[in-house]
This record gives C-alpha cells, sequence and structure tokens, in this order.
C-alpha cells in the first residue's frame, strides 16, 4: 500500500512529539511504501539524516512555478470564491451548517482556480482580496472585533491567509487543468508519472493546519481517503502561538476564525481521526468532528531501555523523583514548599529534580530561583560538626553522575511525583510507568487517562494535598510496590510502539476496504480488471533501472509481464489516469 504522508517541518527533521511517532511508523510498517509530502516555513533548514521514505517539500511562502496570465474571468472567479471564504469565517457563529458549506465552496473553488492559472498567491495579495475581505468585514453580522479591522490588519490578515492557503498551489495533486508542473497541458512529464497524491492510496496527516489542507484537495481531486492523526492540537498551538505575538485584535479575530473554520472542514471531511488522548478528542469535538469518526490511538513508547529497571524500589527508600524540563509551567516552586511538608513528616526523606531547563532566558532564571528558595527552604545538613552538610533537595541533569540514562533517573527513586500546573501527554509519567514506580501527579493534561488507576492524582497548585500523597508512599512500600507493578503493565499493554503501529496497520486494512479501487486496469469500456497486472509485473527497488534519466523509485517492468499495446486502428481507448504506477512497497 501506497501512503502519503503530511507533515510539516519535513522527515525526518521536524521537531516535536510527533517527530519520533512519525519515524517508528514509517520504520515499523514495513509493508507499506510511504512517500513523505512536507511543508516547510521556507528556510531550507534540514538536517541530514538517513530517510526511510521517499520525501517530497512544499514551501509555504515559496511561489508555484510559471502562472498563466491572469484575465478579468479569473480575477472575477476569484472574486467570487475568496467572497465565499471570507464570509464563512467573518460572519456570525450561529448558522453553523450553512457557513461550513461556504467556507468548503470557497476553499475548493480558490483550490480549482489555482489549477488552472497558478497565479492565487498573487491574488491573494492583491486589492482584489483587500476589498473583498473588507466587505466581508462590514458586512451585516459580522465578528464584532472583525467590523474595526483597518487597512493594516486587512493586509497582515490576507498576506497570513496567502501562507496558509499555499498548499492549494503546489503541484502535489496529479493532472489538472493547469497542470501539476506549470506547462498548463495537464499531462506529467516523462517519467514523471505516480509522483503525486492522485497515485498515492492512502493520505495520512500527522496534524491539522495545512498539512491536512493538502489532504483535502487529494481527496477533492482524486479521491484518496484521508486519515488525520494529532497528537498536539493544531488549532490550539495556533491560539498559544499568536498569544504573544503584535498583533491586533483584528487579526487575532480574523485569523482565529479561519482557522477554526479550517479545522472544521478537516475533521468533516476525514474518513478517520485518530487522537491521541481524551483531552484532544474534545478539542476536536468542539470544532465539529463527527464522533463515530473518532478513534483514539496513543502514542507508542519504545518500552526496551527501560526493561531491566526493578519492579520497586528498595522498602526503605525515601527517595521522590522529577524528570522533565524546568519551566515555569512545571511549578516547582510548589514542589519544593510540598517538599518542606513531606520532611516534616519523613525526616530522612530527599528530592531529586533532574532536568535541563527549557529554552529562553525565562527558564533559566526560574531555575536559578528554584535553586535559591531551595537553599533557603533547606539549609545544609550535617550528621555532626565536621561533616560538611548536603541539602535534601538536589539538582541534576541526565548524564551526570549517578543518571547516565533516562532509565537511571526513575531507577533512583520510590516515587515519581509531578506538579504542572499545564500540560498534554504525560512521557515522563510513561517512563515511570514503564519502569514499574509508583507516582504522585497533578491532574493536568492527559495524567487521568495515563494512569487510570495506578497511581495517586491530586489538584494542581495545592502543595498540601502533593504533601499528602508523597508522605503516604513514601511510608507504605507494600501499597508502592502495589501501585509500581499495575503501572507497569497498564503501560506495556497500552503505550508502547508495537501496540501503537499494530493500531495503525488495522487502520490502514480498514480505510482501504471501504475505498473504492482506484488503480485497477481497466478494459476499453472503463471497466476495472482487477487482475490484469501480474504480481510479477513490478520488481523491487534493487533491480531499479540504472538510467540516470530515470526516477530511482521506479521499478523496472520486464518485457514478458508488460500489458500487451494496443494497436492504434484498433478504435480502442486508452482511459485517462492509466499512469504508470510505481513500483516497490505495493502491499
Amino acid at each position: 500500500m501506497r501512503i502519503g504522508l503530511l507533515t510539516e517541518g519535513g522527515y525526518p527533521y521536524a521537531s516535536g512529539e510527533t517527530r519520533a511517532w512519525r519515524d517508528r511508523l514509517v520504520r515499523g510498517l514495513t509493508g507499506h511504501d510511504f512517500e513523505v509530502y512536507a511543508l516547510g516555513d521556507g528556510s531550507g533548514a534540514h538536517a541530514p539524516g538517513r530517510d526511510a521514505a521517499r520525501t517530497r517539500s512544499g514551501r509555504r511562502g515559496a511561489r508555484r512555478g510559471r502562472a498563466a496570465a491572469v484575465g478579468r474571468r479569473e480575477r472575477q472567479r476569484f472574486a467570487g470564491h475568496f467572497a465565499d471564504l471570507a464570509a464563512a469565517f467573518c460572519g456570525p457563529p450561529g448558522e453553523a451548517g450553512h457557513e461550513a458549506d461556504r467556507f468548503a465552496a470557497g476553499l475548493y473553488g480558490l483550490a480549482d482556480l489555482a489549477r488552472g492559472t497558478g497565479a492565487l498567491p498573487e491574488l491573494l495579495r492583491s486589492e482584489t482580496a483587500v476589498r473583498v475581505l473588507e466587505a466581508a468585514c462590514r458586512a451585516p453580522g459580522a465578528l464584532p472585533a472583525a467590523r474595526a479591522a483597518q487597512v493594516t490588519d486587512l493586509l497582515a490578515v490576507t498576506e497570513a491567509l496567502d501562507a496558509a492557503l499555499r498548499p492549494l498551489s503546489l503541484d502535489w495533486y496529479g493532472d489538472g487543468a493547469g497542470g501539476p508542473y506549470g506547462d498548463g497541458r495537464g499531462a506529467c512529464p516523462e517519467g514523471a508519472e505516480g509522483r503525486g497524491l492522485d497515485r498515492v492510496d492512502l493520505c495520512h496527516a500527522t496534524c491539522g493546519g495545512p498539512a491536512a489542507l493538502a489532504g483535502l484537495l487529494a481527496k477533492r481531486f482524486c479521491g484518496t481517503p484521508l486519515l488525520v492523526t494529532e497528537y498536539g492540537v493544531r488549532l490550539r498551538e495556533h491560539h498559544l502561538a499568536r498569544a504573544t505575538a503584535a498583533l491586533s485584535s483584528p487579526v487575532h479575530a480574523l485569523l482565529a476564525a479561519f482557522e477554526g473554520a479550517l479545522a472544521a472542514e478537516t475533521y468533516r471531511t476525514a474518513d478517520l481521526i485518530t487522537p491521541g488522548n481524551t483531552r484532544i478528542r474534545r478539542w476536536q469535538e468542539r470544532c465539529g468532528a463527527p464522533r463515530d469518526r473518532l478513534r483514539t490511538v496513543y502514542p507508542g513508547m519504545d518500552a526496551g531501555p527501560f526493561a531491566r529497571v526493578p519492579d520497586a524500589a528498595a522498602d526503605d527508600s525515601k527517595t521522590l523523583v522529577w524528570v522533565g524540563t524546568v519551566e515555569p509551567d512545571k511549578d516547582l516552586i510548589g514542589l519544593l514548599h510540598a517538599f518542606a511538608q513531606v520532611r516534616a513528616a519523613e525526616p530522612d526523606a530527599t528530592l531529586r529534580i533532574i532536568g535541563a531547563p527549557g529554552a529562553g532566558p525565562e527558564a533559566a532564571s526560574y531555575l536559578a530561583h528554584c535553586r535559591a528558595l531551595a537553599a533557603q527552604l533547606f539549609p545544609d545538613e550535617a550528621a555532626d560538626a565536621i561533616t560538611v552538610g548536603e541539602n535534601p533537595v538536589s539538582f541534576e541533569t541526565i548524564g551526570d553522575p549517578g543518571v547516565a540514562r533516562p532509565a537511571d533517573a526513575y531507577e533512583a527513586g520510590a516515587v515519581l511525583v509531578l506538579s504542572s500546573v499545564v500540560g498534554g501527554f504525560p512521557r515522563t509519567l510513561v517512563e515511570a510507568m514503564f519502569c514499574g514506580r509508583a507516582t504522585v501527579s497533578t491532574d493536568v493534561g492527559a495524567v487521568c487517562e495515563v494512569i487510570g488507576g495506578t497511581g495517586l492524582v491530586v489538584p494542581p497548585r495545592n502543595p498540601r494535598a502533593l504533601a499528602d500523597a508523597c508522605t503516604a508512599l513514601l511510608g507504605d512500600p507494600e501499597r508502592r510496590a502495589r501501585l509500581g507493578a499495575a503501572a507497569r503493565a497498564r503501560a506495556l499493554e497500552l503505550f508502547t510502539v508495537e501496540q501503537n503501529i499494530a493500531a495503525f496497520r488495522g487502520i490502514y486494512l480498514e480505510l482501504m476496504s471501504r475505498a473504492p479501487v482506484r488503480h485497477a486496469e481497466r478494459d476499453v469500456d472503463g471497466a476495472p480488471r482487477p487482475f490484469a497486472r501480474p504480481a510479477e509485473s513490478r520488481l523491487p527497488d534493487p533491480w531499479a533501472t540504472d538510467s540516470s534519466s530515470a526516477p530511482k523509485d521506479r521499478g523496472h517492468t520486464p518485457s514478458w509481464a508488460r500489458p500487451p499495446a494496443v494497436p492504434h486502428d484498433s478504435g480502442a481507448r486508452v482511459p485517462a489516469g492509466l499512469a504508470r504506477s510505481r513500483g516497490g512497497g505495493d502491499a
């Protein structure tokens, strides 16, 4: 099976929580042929790496090759489609169904225009776009913030829309009126067949936003099934990123409305949506995702490095361990105050904070503040008058003596503590569960869903509750061992790489079983001939042709396996779309 993996940032160059998951998915599902379609920001900052899949890149800030001349008719078409799009996300939120249909009509109308002319970026930055957007903002019932938009705000919004809608102008969707290569003929050059999303069996978007927009177009133009996976809510990330940007209120409101409408269209059109946890699922449902198309698939993590950690710490261990990135959201200040109460009940208790500061000067100053508070709350203690005192709180990083590996950090403690005030999927919590450690966590993000009764959960910003839970586990070794064993069993059942890969293997097959046959050989009347091409007709890449002019991923077709040629005088017609498929990896 040929999978078109739609992503932002490139493979394997993208950062974030989904990078490791994408890498494991591509390398784990060896029976499938992955073609990665990556949207970048135009920086071209690609790190070297060993690819496990063929990659095609598109830049959101790059213009398409050759654009056809734009006449009055094309400008009128653009004004009509862009008016539908703008009216849909600028209008009142009460008419959800009607506005969704109008947004889709405008979006796909612009996509058809982009295929025909290749000049959509220029049109989105034209005076016509500004005037159409202004009319939508001044229309009765428009968003209150939109009605206050000035010319500078409208220019900023059209520029942002140009970047967000750039996938409409990419050459990923096969033949069309404008041709994917800008030649205006709607045909692929020799040797370029099967290079676009028109020849993949399934589109898998690894996030929402512009990457998923490419899947929407592939579904519309080519009928390709679309699967959307989100291990972080892309819409929420956009909102948080703009919160600190120097943008006016009208710009904030208009861009948020556009991104919400795009997310709703993505969820409405996708054949299946796989959120990474219930928290993400609730976001998607609120944005309009149908419940019958939602299926939670937890992100897979490698349990191998933690397999040799003993099931439980020693019964006399009084060590609490915190692991993560030191930043204000982790509320180490509250943890230190909670530990002061733990020390009052357990004088031998110690706390090991293992982690490096996050990016930016704020995180570094926060770490310094935590060190100063620890020195103030817990003066160095000595056993006698001549022994050097030690602080019961230590600050360490992975790689220091005693914590050479992440597994060493969890093995060193009797209880893992998480004190965050905000959060997503708690990866450090899952790693502690792999190690068989009892845990105390604050109720943020997907903590309750991950723990599932195998650890203690307390409210965030409540040092007393955090201290009481830690004290209870430090004083009860049997309970710690029981919770740790249950946590390890739960993590191995739900959060491993193997379960994640197995889930997507089944999802791929399920989606393809419901999809119509799209690439089968057909007879002269257009009827499919599913067994017309023998299995030997395409040999894998090691036998590919050595011709420098041929793409490296095209297999060699032996003469005895080629379909018979149709005589020119036979009157038979060759149906459109019978391009030669790409060889190797089909399943």
